[in-house]
């Protein structure tokens, strides 16, 4: 029997379906969605989610000149696949295959790159003006979830947006509550009734109508609306929405294709900021997804009867992530002021545990990365020791108040980074290249890079202890294996050690990047080339008389870190040198260029920007020359790269 979705390219094809063909074609997709989550990793539950609310919205609305902003983005796998890349959905977040998240370099129909959250409303309105401004009609859609929206910039975007009065749409995918049948269905009915154009048009007249009457009209208008809003209160939560100035519609079932359907048939013809709440079930489809939605928010590759990890994906030795949940759980038990504070990331950021353990004192304080800091600020101002737990690449969202609210009052918050450095699939949105650059710079601010997950347990404990802001990065993945002590050391604040004595070249290294050095000077040492190798271990304050009495004694130094070059470590290092009046040392800094890395497994584009192994020894054989070593080739040519790439099959 051949697919609906065999008959589809675009979205143009979805227009020509009837309603049954559509619910088949939802069916498909999800099928789809699975048999290449499988394979590849991705993001499954929120996608099986929103089958039917993309499918709707392409078959209502006229994409591309319609917008469709998808807020995060790691809910568009069903959007790629009805946009002309069902052919190329099956290298979904390989290297240089399709990205997990909206791109708008890879389709016209993806309208805004996105990747972290709460974004859409606030650009959704910004091209919704832009067409005032031109005078171009078109709806732009802002679909947004009931988690995005703890984000601070979304209800700033709210704010603006029913100030404005303009012709904006925002779906708020709410998959969180659940409605029953009779609430649902009568809802549903109602919304779909009040956005019909008759009841519209005659809502329109009474009013115009009502604001004639001399003296009394304005009054009877603000009692017909109190009733109204009496009567929407008893039926629907939208009262902080309309207080906003949008209509709000729903909450609609979101896999209930008629109603979406005529739903959005009825607000495509509305003027004005339109709010439709939509309740959805994360992994809708998938039993396992559905039972356990969080564990598939994001999963390696699995096997689909079990939806248990495959066993290529079982990590062993342990990740950095439960090194960190652990460790801080010890602590904790140790010391009662200690407080764990997330931002929507407990399982990510591996505090589950602790919140099972401490309940009292846990924070989830949902997608608010900036009010999770000064939060942070406010418990250590009383006494009490708060360790923040964020993505490296979501503290960006939080600089100022780092910088304004931590830092500038010299208050003892924790800051722990996760996903620093190339974090693989998730690519340029997720990648944690640029914490050394904005951090390092900031006073009073001490900055760590644990080389192992031995070294990073003393590493927390050690921040703990420290009477003064201080952030420890460390990367995605396992560990390098070694063995864990069963007691916790405070390090030296400031100090570096030195792995490996030699006196050709001084290799600097930190955190990810040191175990690729030792090796590679291992490698080096059997053609004649002898390299010491110096953990920094700190990247503020570095280990200056450490440092440079090496640098004098070589004269040739090496840098290496998994950061951007500008600003990073590197440049902490040249700095260093400038200020000791070291200016005949010969350095060279191997790091990430002025780019965005794209997606791709973790080796492979560690390989490409030659911060691996083989990368630092090509590195070290043109620094010293040809004439103390055999040609040693590097795998940072083009055609390393590409055996590097995993076999798709």
């Amino acid at each position: 029997m051949s697919k609906v979705l065999d008959q589809i390219e675009f979205p143009i094809d979805v227009k020509k379906l009837d309603l049954e063909e559509l619910g088949k074609l939802c069916g498909e997709i999800r099928e789809e969605i699975i048999s290449t989550v499988l394979k590849n990793g991705g993001h499954l539950a929120s996608n099986l989610g929103v089958v039917e609310l993309t499918v709707a919205l392409h078959h209502v609305f006229e994409l591309p000149h319609d917008k469709v902003i998808w807020d995060v983005g790691h809910q568009s796998y069903a959007h790629k696949i009805l946009t002309g890349r069902r052919d190329r959905f099956h290298t979904l977040r390989q290297y240089e295959g399709i990205s997990g998240f909206p791109k708008r370099d890879e389709s016209p129909y993806d309208a805004f790159d996105s990747g972290h959250s709460g974004t859409s409303i606030s650009s959704a309105l910004g091209m919704a003006e832009a067409r005032r401004q031109r005078g171009e009609e078109g709806k732009v859609i802002a679909v947004i979830g009931d988690g995005s929206m703890t984000a601070g910039v979304a209800f700033e975007g709210l704010n603006q947006t029913g100030h404005v009065d303009q012709d904006l749409i925002v779906i708020l995918n709410d998959n969180e509550m659940s409605i029953s049948p009779n609430v649902g269905a009568l809802s549903s009915y109602l919304n779909r009734l009040m956005t019909g154009q008759f009841v519209n048009r005659f809502r329109e007249d009474i009013k115009a109508f009502l604001e004639t009457l001399p003296g009394i009209g304005k009054s009877v208008l603000r009692f017909a609306k109190q009733a109204e809003e009496s009567l929407k209160g008893l039926l629907i939560p939208g009262l902080l929405f309309e207080e906003l100035g949008l209509k709000y519609i729903g909450p609609i079932d979101g896999h209930r294709l008629d109603y979406l359907i005529e739903t959005f048939q009825n607000i495509k013809k509305l003027r004005g900021p339109i709010l439709v709440h939509v309740i959805t079930k994360k992994g809708k489809g998938y039993p396992p997804a559905e039972m356990n939605p969080a564990r598939f928010h994001s999963v390696p590759p699995f096997v689909v009867e079990t939806g248990e990890p495959r066993k290529d994906q079982i990590k062993n030795p342990p990740t950095y992530t439960e090194v960190f949940g652990d460790t801080l759980c010890q602590l904790a038990k140790e010391n009662r002021r200690l407080i764990a504070i997330t931002a929507a990331m407990q399982s990510g950021t591996g505090l589950e545990q602790f919140s099972k353990e401490f309940p009292d004192r846990f924070y989830d304080i949902g997608i608010a990365e900036q009010h999770a800091v000064t939060f942070a600020a406010g418990l250590a101002l009383e006494g009490m020791k708060p360790v923040v737990a964020i993505y490296s690449t979501f503290l960006q969202r939080a600089y100022d108040q780092v910088l304004q609210d931590v830092c500038l009052q010299n208050l003892p918050v924790v800051f722990a980074l996760d996903r620093g450095g190339i974090v693989g699939e998730d690519g340029p949105t997720h990648h944690g290249l640029f914490d050394f650059s904005y951090l390092r710079h900031i006073p009073n601010l001490v900055i760590m890079v644990p080389k192992d997950e031995d070294e990073f347990q003393h590493m927390i404990k050690t921040a703990v202890e420290c009477p003064l802001p201080v952030a420890f990065r460390y990367p995605r993945g396992k560990g390098e294996g070694v063995k864990r002590s069963d007691i916790l050391k405070s390090i030296d604040i400031g100090k570096g050690e030195v792995l490996r004595k030699g006196d050709d070249v001084l290799i600097l290294a930190i955190g990810s990047t040191v175990y690729p050095s030792l090796r590679a000077a291992e490698r080096l040492v059997q053609v004649g080339i002898n390299p010491a190798v110096i953990n920094s271990r700190f990247l503020k304050p570095l280990d200056g008389d450490l440092l440079c009495d090496w640098a004098k004694r070589i004269g040739k130094v090496l840098t290496v870190e998994e950061n951007v070059l500008l600003g990073g470590f590197g440049s902490a290092v040249l700095e260093l040198f400038q200020e000791r009046g070291l200016f005949s040392i010969r350095v060279k800094r191997l790091g990430i260029p002025d780019l965005f890395v794209e997606h791709g497994p973790q080796p492979l584009l560690r390989a490409k920007y030659g911060i691996d192994e083989n990368g630092i020894l090509g590195a070290v054989q043109e620094m010293v020359g040809e004439e103390k070593s055999s040609p040693i080739r590097s795998n940072r040519d083009k055609a390393s790269v590409r055996r590097a790439i995993p076999n798709p099959k």
